[in-house]
């Protein structure tokens, strides 16, 4: 089989790859940029920039060797929200998601030499409302400040969120059946 290439830093990715059983792959972090062209849906952004990233990955690799990048974003409102500079940014991120709705979009790419798969998950997210003493507890956990939308689902973000729709792994950063899936097309034994 090829060796597999995580492009990705991401240890929540490392951890979830291990979850299917792929154990034994490279981590190889591309430098990108992650701008991406004006009117383009949520889907269609986390599909741009993990291209740019396989892009970018394709030139620390050989062609024989199976690449994968993925692109997470939190959207509410069709808006993006990033990772938090401050902690009164991760306040005001925090206060807009109580009691609503967002989605998680995550984009992935499978690539192996000129041939490569790109695809999008995405996840409804509801958000319990939350006051201002319980925000300002979870900030000081730390944990919001590297996260996008400033909360992460696998930790104490866990006890913000009221209900999930979709696949959970993909809050987490990379949707495990989604990815699965795409790497048989590369044949890649996943179970």
């Amino acid at each position: 089989m090829s060796r597999i290439v995580l492009a990705s830093g991401s240890p929540r990715r490392q951890e979830l790859l291990n979850r299917i059983g792929i154990t034994d792959f490279d981590i190889r972090v591309p430098q990108t940029d992650e701008h991406y062209p004006a009117g383009l849906t949520p889907a269609q952004i986390v599909e741009y920039i993990s291209r740019e990233k396989a892009d970018a990955a394709a030139k620390l690799c050989t062609p024989e060797e199976i690449v994968i990048t993925a692109d997470t974003m939190v959207f509410l409102d069709n808006r993006k929200l990033g990772k938090p500079q401050s902690e009164e940014e991760a306040f005001e991120m925090l206060s807009s998601l109580s009691g609503r709705e967002h989605t998680v979009c995550t984009g992935v790419t499978v690539m192996q030499g000129n041939r490569m798969l790109t695809e999008a998950e995405s996840t409804r997210v509801r958000f319990a409302p939350l006051d201002e003493d319980t925000i300002r507890a979870y900030i000081r956990t730390g944990e919001p400040m590297d996260k996008a939308g400033a909360y992460g689902a696998q930790g104490y973000g866990a006890l913000l969120i009221e209900g999930i729709e979709g696949d959970f792994f993909n809050v987490m950063g990379l949707p495990i059946r989604h990815l699965s899936c795409m790497l048989r097309k590369f044949h890649v034994p996943v179970l």
